[in-house]
C-alpha cells in the first residue's frame, strides 16, 4: 500500500517528474491527462510552465522547439483518444457508475462547459483541470463532427502549450533565480485553478436555481 501512495505521489510532483523522467515522462503523462478517464488527477497547468521554466534554466537539457512539438503533440493526440472513446463507448460511459477515477459529476461539469461555450468548450477546457480530461470524451459522446473537434483540439492545444511552456521558459531564462521559488509557483497554480474550479461550480449551480425560478 505504501508503495502505491508513493508512486501517487511521485506522479503529483511535477518537479520531480521533469527531473528524474525527463520529456519522455512529461509527454506521457500529459498524453494521458488530456484524455484518459483516470488522467484527470495527473499535473497539467503547472507542469507545462514548470517544464518551461526547467529548460530554460538548463535542468531539462532540451531544445524549446522540441520540448514544444512533444508536449503539443501528447495534448492533441491525448484528447483525439478521449473524443474516440467517448465517439465509440459512450453508453457504456454514460451508464458507468461512480468509483475513485470516475464520477457522473465530471460530465456533467464538463457538460456546463458546453452549455457556456458551444464548441469553444474544447478550447477553454486546456486551462480547466477535470474539464480538460473530459471535455474531449463529452464531445465523442455527443458525436461532435470530426472536423470541427480537430481545429478546436489544435487551436486549443497551441495555446494551452505556448502560453505555459513558452511562458515559464521565458521567465525560466530570464530569471534563473527562479528556479528557487519552484514550491511557490506550484501553490500559486493550485490557487488559480482550485478558484476557477469553485468559480465554475458556484456558478453553474446559480443559474440552475435561476432557470427552477
Amino acid at each position: 500500500m505504501n508503495q502505491i501512495i508513493d508512486f501517487f505521489q511521485y506522479l503529483l510532483n511535477s518537479e520531480e517528474i521533469i527531473r528524474t523522467g525527463g520529456l519522455v515522462l512529461i509527454t506521457l503523462i500529459i498524453f494521458v491527462e488530456n484524455g484518459i478517464i483516470f488522467g484527470f488527477f495527473l499535473p497539467g497547468d503547472y507542469l507545462l510552465f514548470l517544464s518551461g521554466v526547467f529548460a530554460g534554466t538548463k535542468i531539462l537539457d532540451v531544445p524549446l522547439w522540441l520540448l514544444l512539438l512533444c508536449i503539443f503533440g501528447a495534448a492533441v493526440f491525448g484528447s483525439l483518444t478521449g473524443y474516440l472513446t467517448g465517439y465509440y463507448f459512450g453508453a457504456r460511459i454514460k451508464n458507468r457508475p461512480d468509483s475513485l477515477f470516475f464520477k457522473q459529476k465530471y460530465i456533467d461539469d464538463t457538460r456546463e462547459a458546453f452549455v457556456r461555450y458551444g464548441n469553444g468548450a474544447l478550447i477553454v477546457a486546456r486551462f480547466l483541470p477535470v474539464v480538460r480530461t473530459f471535455a474531449p470524451i463529452l464531445a465523442g459522446l455527443i458525436h461532435m463532427p470530426s472536423r470541427f473537434f480537430i481545429l478546436y483540439n489544435i487551436i486549443g492545444a497551441s495555446i494551452w502549450v505556448l502560453v505555459l511552456v513558452g511562458g515559464g521558459f521565458y521567465f525560466g531564462e530570464r530569471f534563473p533565480w527562479i528556479i528557487n521559488y519552484v514550491h511557490w509557483i506550484i501553490i500559486f497554480f493550485l490557487a488559480i485553478t482550485t478558484y476557477t474550479v469553485i468559480r465554475g461550480y458556484l456558478n453553474a449551480r446559480r443559474e440552475k436555481r435561476a432557470e427552477k425560478v
